[in-house]
């Protein structure tokens, strides 16, 4: 049941990316990461631990 939650979760990041009108690319650098470090997390590929996830909220601009 944990991997349904973990596919919302990551789906519902890369929607609220694009309703901010943002690309990976600009998402990756307000992170100061690479582009495929946003993809990987995006497609599961790479686990956002609980101060990444906050960090990811304030590139997006909203609150955790």
């Amino acid at each position: 049941m944990s991997s349904e939650y973990r596919e919302v979760f990551l789906q519902l990041l890369k929607e609220l990316r694009l309703s901010k009108g943002l690309t990976q690319v600009q998402v990756a650098g307000r992170l100061k990461v690479p582009q495929s470090f946003v993809s990987k997390y995006e497609m599961g590929e790479r686990r956002l631990d609980f101060v990444e996830t906050v960090l990811f909220c304030e590139a997006l601009g909203i609150s955790i």
